[in-house]
């Protein structure tokens, strides 16, 4: 684990890492047709960011790279991140207390080995970090296999961005759109398919 640890502190390294993940973020926006106030929930794993395996090393430095690279992109458009925390937490999430008036707040504090590093670094970074056990958010990046099926609206609807990786770790994204309800004799509004919300 030494090297991993050595790795993950190279300024180059993580400044590579910081900017996949920027690069990302910049075509979700066009791929999931984001815009303000819309929520996208991000789980990461740190471990495989560096090439190893999922829940086998938490690394902060990465943790920190992968959130202010989607953030620097993200926050200026008025998107909200949603940061997965790890199974020892049940998948709960991170996010701005203004992203989700009267959700139902719970209390806990992520970190490390408890919630991992992504969440740890949006719970230190964000402004007003609460926790929420759910969120239906309306696009999702899931960095290395962390499955955040569980916390995207309805009807999810994959999207394949050329920044597929970040560091070494695999990038799968989803976009959300409105069910399609009526049967063969409804009519639908086309953008809505597309996932254009207003």
């Amino acid at each position: 684990m030494a090297g991993i640890i050595h790795e993950a502190q190279n300024k180059d390294i993580v400044a590579s890492i910081r900017a996949d993940a920027a690069a990302l973020a910049r075509e979700m926006i066009d791929l999931a047709h984001l815009h303000k106030g819309q929520i996208v929930v991000v789980g990461c794993s740190t471990s495989e960011t560096v090439g190893e395996t999922v829940g086998s090393w938490s690394i902060p430095e990465v943790g920190q790279a992968i959130y202010d690279g989607l953030a620097e992109v993200f926050s200026p458009c008025g998107i909200y991140i949603a940061a997965q925390c790890c199974e020892h937490l049940n998948r709960a999430l991170i996010a701005e207390r203004e992203a989700v008036p009267g959700a139902e707040i719970v209390n806990v504090v992520p970190q490390p080995k408890a919630g991992g590093s992504f969440a740890t670094a949006a719970y230190r970074t964000m402004a007003h970090p609460v926790a929420l056990e759910a969120i239906k958010a309306d696009a999702g990046i899931d960095i290395g296999g962390t499955l955040i099926g569980m916390h995207l609206k309805a009807v999810a609807v994959p999207v394949r961005p050329a920044q597929n990786h970040v560091g070494k770790a695999l990038v799968i994204c989803a976009r959300t759109r409105p069910k399609c309800i009526g049967g063969e004799r409804a009519v639908y509004d086309e953008a809505l398919k597309e996932g254009y919300s207003f």
